[in-house]
């Protein structure tokens, strides 16, 4: 039953012997190879349709028949589901005024996600980790939704209203059904993403990369990134070579130490509260490698094809950071909540702040959490997660609002906290994302309850106990703070291009 049910999901089982071989379900096998022929195929790409040598009607055509033929080779007839969900959507943004295309897409495109989600949950097996169509269903709903709010931003607001960074990415004209297609469907990001703003996309099309986000202040344009073609092959190869090393930590370290330890009857009875801790640190941090591998490599793919490039950084090298979904250092390292959340998923992260925070007038934080549960699947362990994330998050924030000022009076005694909170904040994300691997409630809530649901009880405390001004108040206070750095600092500034969302961040960084 499992065999047919493995074959139904694919479009291929000419990698069976392999997947056999290595011990892997065939749709994974599957979705690996595609990537690596997508990473060959984007070298081509690249080489032989570039914007100087073809027309963007060429490239698009091609990027999206590549798409498509990747999707169905992975996933069979369930690839069909991509099509009708953009085209629906798209048809929706065509008949739908713009002043409620935001809405209209937004709940249809998450309304067929969950449909899909829920319909697999019941059809395949229950908890199966697999390269599952919904996948790449939840790339696409993204790129739906931001495009939608993005010709909301351009058509329907006026420019007053807008923030920089949705002033940047504004789109003034509806695209045509080609280009939608394309940017939904492109053979760079079909499979794993990551999700990219419409405008980033149609600027690489048309060979114009960073071209909106070059504009200074007063209307100039850095002469310097919209000439230069910089080669991304040396950033390939580092990208490539942190997937090979991922790859093989997973492989290698992941079943030495299982998360459903953490639940054993035997475990929980016979060590140490403190060896307990230790281990579930060892047991999630051996997951992350296989995160660290997909979002890497699919990195790795847009940026073999000349997407991603993100103007230079200060000593003059050439930045391929654009699309990038996370910072692995940055991760392991993470004295936060907020900086680990920050570097993990950044292009997700970037969409719920466009989409959800940025714009939700009540709640933002819990608002957020939702979508980010709704939007990552039927299984009940990821709204355990993201709910206990929501408490986590609010903790956090009243410690570093009000305890880390205190600690920043000698290079000693940043030393002090930066430990801690590095360790409280590695032992808050392993609790808080333990229902998420497991997935059921009764797991989930048996690991709870074997902790005394302590970091639960010890955050709602926190967030009690110390007070943070409200969200309104902090923003105007920042803003007040930086009118007169920000004008100084625009004439000695580096030439280099900010990330989709660098100017949200700057005024969310002590949220």
């Amino acid at each position: 039953m499992a065999t047919e049910t493995i074959s139904a999901c694919t479009g291929s089982n000419l990698l069976q012997p392999i997947s056999e071989i290595i011990n892997l379900p065939l749709d994974q096998v599957n979705f690996v190879v595609c990537q690596l022929f997508a990473l060959l195929t984007a070298f081509w790409f690249r080489l032989y349709l570039h914007p100087s040598k073809t027309s963007p009607f060429v490239r698009h055509v091609v990027a999206t028949l590549l798409g498509l033929y990747f999707a169905l080779f992975c996933f069979g007839w369930y690839a069909l589901h991509f099509l009708v969900q953009s085209g629906i959507t798209y048809g929706i943004m065509i008949l739908a005024g713009v002043e409620h295309i935001h809405k209209y897409c937004l709940v249809f495109a998450l309304g067929y996600l969950s449909f899909c989600q829920i319909t697999r949950v019941y059809v395949f097996d229950y908890g199966m980790y697999s390269a599952d169509f919904t996948g790449p269903m939840m790339v696409i709903t993204q790129k739906i939704t931001s495009l939608a709010f993005e010709i909301h931003d351009g058509m329907a607001r006026k420019e007053e209203q807008l923030t920089q960074s949705q002033r940047m990415l504004a789109i003034r004209r509806m695209p045509s059904l080609l280009e939608y297609f394309s940017y939904n469907c492109n053979f760079m990001g079909i499979l794993a993403g990551p999700t990219c703003s419409y405008k980033d996309y149609i600027a690489f099309i048309e060979g114009t990369p960073c071209s909106h986000r070059d504009q200074e202040t007063n209307g100039k344009v850095n002469v310097k990134t919209t000439q230069s073609d910089p080669s991304p092959n040396s950033e390939v190869v580092r990208k490539l070579s942190t997937c090979f090393i991922s790859l093989l930590v997973f492989l290698s370290v992941c079943k030495v130490f299982p998360v459903e330890r953490n639940i054993d009857d035997d475990f929980i009875a016979n060590t140490p509260f403190y060896a307990q801790v230790v281990y579930l640190y060892l047991s999630m941090l051996t997951t992350r490698p296989k995160y660290y591998f997909v979002w890497t490599l699919a990195d790795a793919i847009n940026n073999a094809a000349g997407f991603g490039f993100n103007g230079y950084a200060s000593d003059g090298t050439p930045r391929w950071d654009l699309i990038s979904n996370l910072r692995i250092m940055n991760i392991e390292f993470a004295t936060s909540f907020k900086v680990f959340l920050d570097n993990w998923n950044i292009q997700t992260a970037h969409w719920l702040k466009r989409v959800c925070y940025e714009r939700c007038p009540y709640n933002p934080t819990a608002a957020t959490f939702l979508l980010s549960a709704m939007w990552h699947g039927a299984y009940p362990g990821y709204y355990l997660t993201f709910l206990t994330g929501i408490v986590v998050t609010l903790a956090a924030r009243a410690v570093r609002h009000n305890v880390r000022p205190h600690f920043l009076g000698s290079p000693s005694l940043k030393l002090v906290y930066d430990i801690i909170t590095w360790a409280a904040t590695q032992i808050a994300i392993c609790y808080t994302v333990v229902p998420f691997v497991l997935l059921s409630v009764g797991p989930s809530m048996k690991f709870y309850r074997s902790k005394y649901f302590s970091v639960h009880i010890g955050c709602v405390l926190l967030a009690l106990a110390l007070p943070v001004k409200p969200r309104h108040l902090r923003l105007k206070e920042q803003q007040q703070s930086k009118q007169e750095p920000e004008s100084q600092e625009s004439s000695s500034a580096p030439r280099r291009l900010p990330s989709t969302d660098s100017n949200y961040n700057q005024k969310l960084k002590s949220t």
